[in-house]
């Protein structure tokens, strides 16, 4: 979804009355800058139109202090950004006491089942039913750790690339252009957030860790909407679902390290962003001056693109790195809650080739999370992952599988996923070095946090 399309339906300081002024005679109409304001007839450039696109910025935007939506403290408006998702989800029912007993049961008897298929033990504390705007509250505050990185790059990536003199002119009209930027990106994020909440079957469903730490959440209304176009029962869904989100939280609460990495990758795709500034120069030789009065046209020319960052080469080393673990977390889940459930519940290869399937297209919510955002939460490499696992503990059994997660730098890569048979061999084939010494490093870095670590010798 564009920008335009996210601001479409809000005030967003574009008045939609009379201009009082917008019928008086021009001052001079027959001078050139009556006929062409800013003296764009020629290719050249110079500040001083620059300057004079930024005074007619200035000048539109001048009423934007009005704008609906909250406060905005940060490059996002999430007060905004609640308001549109909850609108969107409208009226929620409230679930049923007898919904919440038997998620609580599904997440119980998953966790009992689970214990058989890794060491890792049971990472929740509770089990709970959430509406969707229930899922909203609860991983809102996860959302922002995600979207602002992104989001306080592209507000100033641009405007750091412009010369002093273009920053001078800007004055005030670059936080203007901020807050109109965090209003547009609360916009975007508020309906896809709204959508996704609709369509989320549990807390863990797209793979991070968006809710509280050690709560299971499994989404009722949803998942009766999965089970309607599915032939297994749904007494057997819900506990597939029970063991997913079960599985996810024992990756989650005991291998420490694994929220940052994955919220690291985010900021790292960020902090790659560059712009165009060749971008600035094509607006002020390109640009149609009735834009800068006429609101319709001034969307248009926003959702051009001329301020979106291109990709760069590091962006497309964190994005590899954050698509490599989610792949890693969901093939180990279905290796795992495969391994716990097959001989118990007949649809469970089934039931994760559906998930499987859906995680791999996306939906109308994930596509614009990633159109918003410019990432897609998306594990390209899914069977590739679960295959690897597999094949791993079919050789050195579940303790030594899991063993793995003690450290990131133990994890399969990218080209790992692709040739298995290295990595498996080089762990059956006693060439563990590397292992071994990261695993010696952790340990050393947790008695340097405890104190506990031997003392200094005397040279």
């Amino acid at each position: 979804m564009s920008t335009v399309e996210g601001m479409a339906d809000l005030p967003f300081g574009f008045n939609s009355g009379d201009d009082p002024d917008r019928d008086k005679p021009k001052k001079d109409p027959d001078s050139a800058a009556g006929a062409d304001p800013f003296g764009f007839g020629g290719a050249g450039f110079d500040m001083s139109d620059l300057g004079q696109i930024f005074s007619k910025l200035g000048e539109m935007f001048s009423g934007a202090g009005g704008m609906g939506g909250g406060a905005q403290s940060g490059p996002v408006n999430y007060d905004l950004a609640r308001q549109l998702a909850s609108s969107s989800i409208g009226f929620v029912k409230p679930i049923p006491e007898q919904t919440t007993s038997a998620i609580s049961d599904a997440v119980r008897l998953a966790e009992t089942w689970l214990d058989g298929a890794t060491p890792l033990p049971a990472g929740t504390t509770r089990a709970v039913a959430w509406t969707p705007s229930d899922w909203i509250d609860n991983t809102l505050d996860t959302w922002k750790r995600l979207c602002d990185p992104v989001a306080q790059q592209m507000a100033s990536v641009w405007a750091s690339t412009l010369p002093e003199e273009a920053r001078a002119m800007a004055g005030p009209l670059m936080a203007m252009m901020s807050q109109m930027g965090g209003m547009a990106f609360g916009s975007q994020l508020g309906q896809a957030l709204g959508t996704l909440s609709k369509e989320v079957l549990t807390s863990t469903d797209i793979g991070l860790p968006l809710g509280p730490k050690g709560v299971a959440a499994l989404m009722p209304d949803a998942i009766e909407a999965l089970a309607e176009g599915l032939e297994q029962p749904r007494s057997e869904i819900m506990t597939f679902l029970a063991a997913r989100e079960a599985a996810h939280h024992r990756l989650f609460s005991h291998v420490p390290w694994l929220s940052s990495q994955l919220l690291n990758a985010v900021e790292a795709f960020a902090k790659g962003m560059k712009v165009d500034t060749s971008a600035i120069e094509d607006l002020a030789r390109g640009i149609d001056p009735s834009a800068l009065t006429d609101p319709s046209k001034m969307e248009e020319l926003l959702s051009q693109g001329m301020f979106e960052p291109k990709a760069t080469p590091e962006q497309v080393v964190a994005l590899e790195r954050l698509e490599t673990m989610l792949a890693l977390i969901e093939g180990w889940v279905q290796t795992v809650v495969t391994a716990a459930l097959g001989d118990r519940i007949p649809g469970t290869a089934a039931l994760s080739e559906v998930l499987r399937r859906r995680r791999g297209t996306g939906g109308p919510a994930e596509q614009t999370f990633a159109t918003l955002v410019g990432l897609e939460l998306r594990p390209r490499k899914l069977r590739e992952a679960a295959t690897l696992w597999q094949r791993l503990t079919d050789a050195v059994g579940a303790d030594a599988r899991d063993a793995v997660w003690q450290h990131p730098d133990l994890l399969p890569g990218a080209d790992d996923l692709d040739e298995p048979a290295g990595f498996i061999d080089r762990i059956i084939g006693g060439d563990t070095d590397a292992i071994d010494q990261a695993i010696a490093d952790l340990g050393k870095d947790r008695d340097t946090d405890n104190g506990t670590g031997p003392p200094p010798v005397d040279n």
